[in-house]
C-alpha cells in the first residue's frame, strides 16, 4: 500500500475536520505531523497540530487537545519566530480559548484569547477569531457592552464577499445568537441562528449545523416556540453521528428537560434516554481532562444537576 504523502495528509484532515467526524481526522494528522518534522517542514508541522488540536477538541478529547496546542503557542511566542509560527500560534491561543469556554472557564478563555491576538496585526482568520472569542469570553463573563463591541471588531476583518471565509461567518452568526440571548432579544437570536445554520449547510458542514441548531433551540426556547423539541432533536442526531461530545450533551441535556415535562409516555421515555445521553457525554469528556479542571468541570452547577437528576 503506498503511503499517502503530506498534502493528501493535511487535506483529508482539513476535510474531516470541517466537514466530516473529527475523530476520522486524528490519524491522518498525526501522521502529517511526523511527516512534516521528518522533512523540516515548519508551517506544514505546525499547521497539522493545529488541525489535529482542532480535531480532538471537536471530538471533546480537550486534554489531548490542549497537550497538542500548547506548544504551538508557546512557539509562536518567541521573540523573533517565523510569521508562520506566529500565525499558528495565535490560531491554536483562540482554540484553547474555545476549548476553556466550553468548559465554562471564561476569564482563563479570555486571556487566551488576548494572547492570541497580541500574536497578529489585527487583521487575517487568526485575528478574527481571537475578537470573535473574545465577544464569547464577554457573553459568558456577562459583559454585554464588551461582547457588542468585540463583535463589531470581528465583523470588521471580514473579507467584503458573502461567499468568503464560511466558517467565520457561520461563527460571526453563533456569536450575534449569543449576545442578542444575552441581552433578552430571542427572535433576534432565531434569526441570526437561522442564517448560521444555512450557511454552514451550504458549506456541507454538518458539525457547524449542529451547533448552529443548537443555538437556534436555544433561541427557539426562550421564545416558547414549540418548534424547539424538534430543532434541539436534530442537533442532538447531527452531533451524535459524528460524535461530537460537546454538541451531544447541551442539546440531549436541553432535550431531555424539556421532554421529561411532557404527559405523553413516549415523550417522557424519549427525555430520559436524551438525559442518559448527555450524562455519558459529560462522563467521556471529563475522562479526558486533566485532574484538577475535571473536578472544577464536574462541580459545574449545570453538569453536577445534571449527573445527580
Amino acid at each position: 500500500m503506498t503511503t499517502p504523502d503530506l498534502p493528501t495528509l493535511l487535506a483529508s484532515g482539513e476535510h474531516a475536520a470541517f466537514h466530516g467526524k473529527p475523530a476520522a481526522a486524528v490519524g491522518a494528522l498525526e501522521q502529517a505531523v511526523v511527516l512534516a518534522q521528518s522533512q523540516g517542514l515548519v508551517a506544514e508541522m505546525a499547521a497539522a497540530a493545529w488541525l489535529l488540536g482542532v480535531s480532538l477538541g471537536a471530538g471533546g478529547r480537550y486534554g489531548g487537545a490542549l497537550t497538542v496546542l500548547a506548544p504551538l503557542v508557546e512557539a509562536g511566542q518567541v521573540e523573533g519566530t517565523a510569521p508562520e509560527r506566529r500565525l499558528f500560534g495565535a490560531l491554536s491561543s483562540a482554540t484553547i480559548a474555545s476549548i476553556h469556554r466550553q468548559l465554562g472557564r471564561h476569564a482563563i478563555a479570555r486571556e487566551a484569547d488576548l494572547d492570541a491576538l497580541e500574536l497578529t496585526d489585527g487583521t487575517g482568520e487568526a485575528a478574527f477569531d481571537a475578537l470573535l472569542g473574545l465577544a464569547s469570553d464577554a457573553v459568558g463573563l456577562d459583559d454585554s457592552e464588551e461582547a457588542v463591541a468585540r463583535l463589531a471588531e470581528a465583523g470588521a476583518v471580514l473579507p467584503g464577499r458573502g461567499d468568503e471565509w464560511w466558517r467565520q461567518r457561520v461563527r460571526l452568526g453563533w456569536t450575534h445568537a449569543e449576545v442578542a440571548l444575552l441581552e433578552g432579544r430571542p427572535e433576534d437570536a432565531a434569526a441570526s441562528a437561522a442564517e448560521a445554520v444555512q450557511r454552514a449547510e451550504d458549506a456541507r458542514a454538518p458539525r457547524h449545523v449542529s451547533k448552529s441548531l443548537l443555538l437556534l433551540g436555544l433561541a427557539q426556547v426562550s421564545m416558547g416556540d414549540a418548534e424547539a423539541v424538534g430543532t434541539l432533536r436534530r442537533s442532538a442526531t447531527f452531533a451524535e453521528s459524528l460524535g461530537v461530545l460537546p454538541l451531544i450533551w447541551p442539546s440531549r441535556a436541553l432535550l431531555g428537560a424539556m421532554l421529561s415535562e411532557e404527559e405523553a409516555e413516549s415523550d417522557r421515555a424519549e427525555g430520559a434516554k436524551s438525559l442518559a445521553a448527555a450524562r455519558s457525554a459529560v462522563l467521556a469528556i471529563a475522562g479526558d481532562l486533566p485532574p484538577g479542571v475535571r473536578s472544577e468541570w464536574l462541580a459545574r452547577p449545570d453538569i453536577n444537576a445534571l449527573l445527580e437528576g
